[in-house]
């Protein structure tokens, strides 16, 4: 079984164009597999992960990968048709972090670890940056998608510094031997309207394509009266064309193209003014473009040629209240790799060259440019057919922080209906501007970059499920050790000439993150149930040095129950229940400590022939931060930002509802 699967992994590593290959070169794997899969007790669907460098099937690889299947990524679209943050934000130990009250931009953390260290992939490709925006994950509309595929943990190893905390890898459709195509159109009750379509088609017997695209829009919100804007207003627009080409040889091409343009504004409504009495507006223009391509030429029967590469740029123009910051940024990646397998092993190696480059055109002292060439090794090893692991390494060179090696071993014990996996990476970032704060306030205050190293973190779990007939159980336990994170500090003895009010350091001491994930699902007919809850207990060293705080925004407990009853086809009635505990807070004036706050959902479909009629209902019990406390600081913060962070819902009881037409297929 290990050696069929690593020559279908081998045939489709990694991308789109391969998996459509493989359901054409490799219809006697799959019917063996399918076989295999119908005659199985646990009944566990065979899906090809691709995140891993090797590409095995999610149930036999060491490296844990979670997958949030076409099923699910169909029901989330419904609810937020707009952008990725609903898809993810409702995985077990997956949080999605508001960066800037005022835009509405967010991050992920994974397990506690900060955002910036989570690397977001299309494809594999890093099309939305090595260090991707905190509001590029609210640009990315879910139309496309065939599977998400997340690492927790860090990724170094396979993906470089970018994924220290982990990997989310956006898995798109492929096109199949015939014509297909969807239209969503959504409008909610806060005066937001979503229209994507998705269609592809083959062109000829060796080409394929398909094509998204989406425009969208959002009122912005003054929810409390008191002038400015929770809930932020934007237009948006995208379109992203795809190519898959099949050789005869049995090479592979795939290539892709993506432009995006934004206008999102928040800050002061109208002329309402901040305390000080000066008007505020917070707005940001984006103009984003990528192409990015992925060729795959088998060498002889066992192994195989791997070469990719992509390019983004993203321009903004800001505004934060008097000060206009135009800025760009840059994002390349070329890399060649050589894969092989034999009875009990499969390996890869492979060459890189990342670079990430900044320019802003109103504070020059903060463009930087990083160059960083690295070698990367997977080995996949079976022991027998119950004990496997794989092992990686990679070594960057970074132009800036020198050599960086990254190592990552993982473990899989499966007998019977069991599936045990340990862990354990380390991992480094290169440090930026660009965190939380500064995503929030702009550069404006902030003193250049000086005498930084770089964040380094050690990462290690250990997971346990068990799945017998209808029901799949999990734990996970896992931990993190974070050195040099960097942080803001108030520059004591303001210059006022020069303007600079705070620096970014890097922390004392170790950041500690320890924490546990429970699952369980269970499938009764047409009804499914998943339970969730996850423990995180995450702590840094405080000012003073003698003891331990709680890492800001990092809840204890949290906790979430889904339960949808679907025939496919004809109807869908969901029911989710998530909650949020307290969390820890760092300058807000009003609190120490987040209440404990609820999220409740309704979701509806109904499909008659190629049409299905939607309606859901968000946050049933009207949470609201600013019922609580106000949005707004007392005083302007010395970042230079005017809100505290969000650490609750800020959008209140929203009604969607809308239509979706799928064709062909």
């Amino acid at each position: 079984m290990f050696k069929k699967s690593l020559r279908t992994a081998v045939t489709i590593l990694l991308i789109p164009a391969f998996a459509y290959a493989n359901e054409n070169n490799n219809e006697q794997d799959q019917h063996e597999e399918q076989e295999h899969h119908e005659h199985s007790d646990n009944k566990i669907e065979r899906i090809q992960v691709r995140a891993s460098r090797l590409g095995r099937i999610v149930t036999e690889s060491a490296t844990r990968t979670e997958i949030i299947n076409g099923e699910e990524i169909q029901e989330k679209a419904l609810m937020r048709p707009g952008n990725i943050s609903m898809l993810v934000a409702e995985t077990g130990g997956v949080r999605v972090q508001t960066t800037s009250p005022a835009l509405g931009s967010s991050n992920i953390r994974l397990q506690g670890l900060y955002g910036r260290y989570t690397q977001l992939l299309s494809d594999g490709l890093p099309l939305y940056g090595g260090q991707t925006a905190s509001i590029g994950l609210m640009q990315i509309p879910p139309t496309d998608l065939a599977n998400v595929e997340i690492i927790k943990g860090s990724a170094s190893s396979l993906y470089g510094g970018s994924a220290l905390g982990g990997v989310i890898n956006l898995i798109s459709r492929t096109p199949s031997n015939e014509f297909e195509g969807e239209v969503l159109v959504n409008a909610t009750s806060k005066n937001g309207q979503d229209i994507t379509s998705y269609f592809a088609s083959p062109l000829t017997s060796a080409l394929s394509a398909s094509i998204t695209a989406g425009i969208h829009h959002q009122e912005e919100h003054d929810l409390d009266d008191d002038g400015w804007i929770d809930m932020a207003g934007y237009e948006r627009g995208s379109v992203r064309p795809r190519f898959y080409w099949q050789g005869d040889n049995g090479a592979n091409l795939y290539v892709t193209l993506g432009a995006m343009t934004e206008q999102r504004n928040g800050g002061t409504l109208g002329e309402a003014t901040v305390p000080d009495g000066n008007e505020f507006p917070q707005t940001q223009g984006t103009l984003r473009t990528d192409v990015g391509f992925i060729y795959d030429q088998p060498l002889g029967e066992v192994m195989n040629l791997n070469v990719r590469g992509s390019a983004m740029n993203q321009d903004h123009e800001h505004e934060f209240g008097a000060v206009q910051e135009d800025d760009s940024h840059g994002s390349y990646l070329i890399e060649s790799s050589l894969s092989g397998y034999s009875d009990k092993t499969a390996w890869v190696v492979g060459l890189a060259l990342q670079s990430e480059k900044f320019e802003s055109d109103t504070f020059s002292e903060f463009n930087y440019s990083y160059q960083v060439p690295g070698l990367f090794s997977q080995l996949d090893y079976e022991a027998s057919d119950d004990i496997s692991m794989s092992l990686s390494a990679r070594t960057d060179w970074h132009s800036e922080y020198g050599t960086q090696v990254s190592p990552r071993i993982s473990l899989l014990y499966s007998p019977e209906n069991w599936t045990i996996r340990g862990a354990y990476g380390q991992g480094f970032f290169a440090p930026s501007p660009f965190i939380e704060d500064i995503d929030e306030a702009g550069l404006s205050r902030l003193a250049p970059l000086e005498n930084l190293d770089e964040e380094r973190a050690s990462t290690a779990s250990i997971d346990i499920s068990y799945v017998m007939g209808n029901v799949e159980t999990s734990l996970t336990l896992f931990a993190s050790d974070i050195d040099n994170v960097t942080e803001l500090e108030v520059i004591d003895g303001v210059d006022e000439a020069s303007g600079k009010h705070v620096r970014i350091v890097n922390a004392a001491g170790e950041s500690e993150i320890r924490g546990a994930e429970l699952l369980l699902r269970y499938r009764w007919r047409d009804i499914k149930f998943t339970g969730s809850y996850l423990y995180t207990d995450a702590t840094k060293e405080s000012d003073s040095g003698f003891d331990r705080v709680p890492l800001a925004l990092t809840p204890l407990h949290s906790a979430g129950l889904v339960v949808m009853w679907e025939e496919h086809g004809s109807h869908l009635l969901g029911f989710e229940a998530y909650y949020t505990g307290t969390q820890h807070l760092e300058n807000n004036p009003y609190r120490e400590r987040s209440e404990p706050y609820w999220h409740l959902g309704l979701l509806g479909q109904i499909t008659i022939g190629q049409v299905s009629l939607f309606v859901n209902a968000e946050n049933l019990l009207d949470v609201r931060q600013t019922k609580e406390d106000s949005l707004v600081l007392l005083e302007q913060a010395p970042s230079g930002r005017w809100t505290t962070d969000i650490w609750s819902r800020n959008d209140g009881f929203t009604v969607n509802a809308g239509l979706r037409f799928q064709f062909g297929g």
